[in-house]
């Protein structure tokens, strides 16, 4: 196995998020992302009862082939349908995020949908949003969607978020007239 692909799925995954029980993918219309100052603040890393965590689908998601057979997400679950779909750690818990008083928490996060092929679509339409559950603070900052290949995760879409403070965050991913939330706890570090 390449030791750099595994590298990089390892600096990708470094926390990903976790969403509202029953979001599924859905239709709906897109929200404008707006530029934020980050504040520190020091949260929990544990999440408090009140953020609506996203928890696994009943029954489990499991993505086509030939995504079904990928092994690289252990602690981690899918989340969505074949339409659009991302992965989510089971804590619901994205800790140890990279924090600039400029930007705030850094993220990647990857998105897949049945059919994408990184190379016919290399700057996909994928636009995320996300706003703060337990603030009123400003929305996050996300970078132009982009495409991402490894053998250990296939073809996928990958955004980078900057958070701008620590708590309860919805993201919300839409492709075309596709649409998907979750929640993720972004712990301070």
């Amino acid at each position: 196995m390449h030791k750099l692909p595994i590298f990089l799925l390892i600096l990708i995954l470094a926390g990903l998020p976790t969403a509202c029980a029953g979001n599924m993918a859905t239709s709906a219309s897109t929200p404008a992302v707006t530029v934020s100052t980050a504040s520190p603040e020091t949260v929990s890393e544990d999440s408090p009862k009140d953020c609506p965590l996203t928890v696994p689908q009943e029954p489990a998601f499991v993505p086509p082939s030939p995504y079904d057979t990928l092994n690289s997400f252990k602690d981690y679950f899918w989340f969505g349908s074949n339409s659009l779909w991302t992965i989510i750690p089971q804590n619901g818990i994205w800790d140890g995020l990279p924090f600039s008083p400029s930007s705030g928490y850094t993220q990647k996060v990857l998105w897949w949908r049945d059919g994408y092929v990184w190379i016919e679509e290399p700057e996909p339409n994928l636009i995320v949003t996300g706003e703060r559950l337990d603030s009123s603070d400003p929305p996050l900052r996300a970078s132009k969607a982009t495409n991402a290949y490894a053998s250990d995760i296939g073809s996928a879409m990958l955004v980078g978020v900057d958070i701008p403070t620590a708590g309860c965050w919805k993201l919300t991913g839409k492709y075309n007239d596709v649409e998907l939330s979750f929640v993720v706890w972004v712990a301070s570090q």
